[in-house]
């Protein structure tokens, strides 16, 4: 036992990285490494063997394969030596800034991250510097490559994060058009957080005599994450949502849907209900995207939609909820999904709308993760009513009054207010925020549907078949019976 917890507080620097390294990940408060961390440092500091990891967001992979590649850049050298490959211009980004970070301290080191959507003329420039590491998204890079701009044929590393995502993107012969375009002798380290078979397929023809590890996700959320389901028909699922967000005033989440249609329906929704909401969705320009997930990661914004591939990259600390509006197609997405909040040692709450055949796919969910789900009641109008007075009054009771810059208004005010007396003028202030809840919410149902409900009410009809086919059989042989006597 005391062997395991010494191996799960190992310390970076029994990985013998450069001191400069060292230095930048202290600053940055890395102080114990996770367990990829503890997998792919060592051997990507000591072996030239391909390596298939399957890890997921949130597991510290990017320190895994960031910190060593870092340590065995040779400076000097202005080849291009790693090409790290990534699914999406966020997710682009965000390595290459992690990467900057760790080696703040470490002297003529160049690592650029090329993508599209923006101008490709102005990475065509960043290029002829001679960058040590490139990191780029598809098909950004093979454009590159095309145009002879960007040389990879002297790499010696070649990195393909999140591997699923790119190919379930359409990018395979992207992919290949750049392998084909690497050295023969470079090593190739696949991370990917589902082993498709179209992963599986890219391992088996470009990797040879790989090692093959596997790792479980590092971010507390089982401990700090509440996994709750709603179970609703499934023409409800937007009123789920809307009552969710009215019950949570200071809501800060991402609604998940399976499509990019999807997406649209349930933001334009909210939006015009009045929500502070907005989606990102393949449809929409770089530029577009830009200005929704900046608006958000400043809180500009409490509710983004979004599916899984185009929140990828997108990295909030202190997301409260999280929402399935449909289970995902895979298990282990929802894993991912629902490691979006709770982050930090904060708590967090990731919650899934299903109708009633779905509870099965709950259960396996469960079976496969670990974690246990609670069934909840969609709050009824009361509810929401009463949280929503009581949040206002609370805003009322804790707001900053600025005495100088109200002054010059308040006798108009009082002059105004006059006629009115302590409990009404208390009425009228309140019924000013609170109204459009009171008349949305009088005649609101009850939407929810009791677990197995549906099964249960097959097996009446199904019961109640065999009673009457089980007369009808008596009645038959009676009949026979007495054709016989005659």
């Amino acid at each position: 036992m005391s062997h395991t917890k010494t191996e799960n507080r190992e310390s970076f620097l029994n990985f013998s990285l450069k001191g400069e390294l060292i230095k930048a990940i202290k600053e940055l408060g890395f102080d114990h490494a996770t367990p990829i961390q503890r997998k792919v440092i060592p051997h990507l500091m000591s072996s030239d063997q391909d390596l298939i990891a399957s890890a997921q967001t949130g597991t510290g992979k990017t320190a895994a394969f960031g910190l060593p590649l870092l340590d065995l850049t040779i400076t000097r050298d202005t080849n291009v030596q790693t090409l790290i490959l990534c699914p999406t211009r966020e997710l682009c980004i965000q390595i290459t800034k992690d990467l900057i970070s760790y080696s703040k301290y470490v002297k003529m080191i160049n690592i650029l991250a090329v993508y599209g959507g923006a101008k490709i003329e102005k990475q065509i420039k960043s290029l002829k510097k001679g960058p040590q590491i490139v990191v780029g998204t598809p098909g950004r890079t093979k454009d590159l490559i095309r145009r002879k701009k960007l040389f990879v044929g002297k790499i010696k590393r070649l990195i393909l994060d999140e591997a699923d995502e790119m190919l379930s993107m359409g990018f395979k012969d992207d992919l290949e058009t750049i392998i084909h375009a690497t050295s023969k002798k470079k090593q190739i380290l696949l991370f990917s957080a589902t082993m498709t078979p179209k992963v599986v397929a890219v391992t088996k023809k470009y990797m040879r005599n790989s090692l093959e590890i596997a790792v479980a996700r590092v971010n507390r959320a089982a401990d700090n994450v509440q996994h709750l389901f709603y179970m609703v028909q499934a023409k409800d699922r937007y009123e789920v949502v809307k009552r969710i967000a009215d019950m949570n005033p200071d809501i800060y989440g991402i609604v998940f849907c399976r499509t990019r249609r999807e997406t649209k329906e349930v933001a334009n929704k909210l939006m015009n209900d009045h929500y502070n909401a907005d989606t990102i969705h393949g449809d929409l320009s770089q530029a577009e995207r830009d200005d929704v997930m900046g608006r958000f990661r400043k809180r500009q914004l409490q509710i983004l939609v979004a599916t899984d591939v185009a929140a990828r990259g997108l990295d909030v600390e202190d997301l409260t909820h999280v929402i399935n509006y449909n289970l995902p197609d895979d298990d282990e997405i929802y894993i991912h999904r629902s490691g979006r909040t709770g982050r930090a040692g904060k708590k967090g709450v990731s919650m899934v709308i299903i109708h009633g055949r779905e509870i099965r796919k709950l259960k396996d969910i469960e079976r496969m993760s670990g974690i246990s789900f609670t069934k909840k009641d969609v709050p009824n109008g009361l509810d929401i009513c009463k949280k929503r007075l009581y949040a206002l009054i609370d805003k009322i009771e804790k707001v900053n009054v600025n005495e100088e810059q109200i002054e010059p208004f308040l006798p108009y005010i009082y002059e105004k207010l006059n006629w009115l007396d302590r409990e009404k003028l208390i009425k009228h202030f309140v019924s000013t925020e609170f109204n459009r809840y009171l008349s949305y919410y009088k005649n609101s149902k009850d939407i929810n549907v009791e677990a197995y409900e549906k099964g249960n009410t097959k097996r009446k009809k199904r019961n109640r078949r065999k009673f009457f086919n089980s007369k009808k059989s008596n009645r038959k042989n009676k009949w026979n019976k007495r054709k016989r006597t005659k």
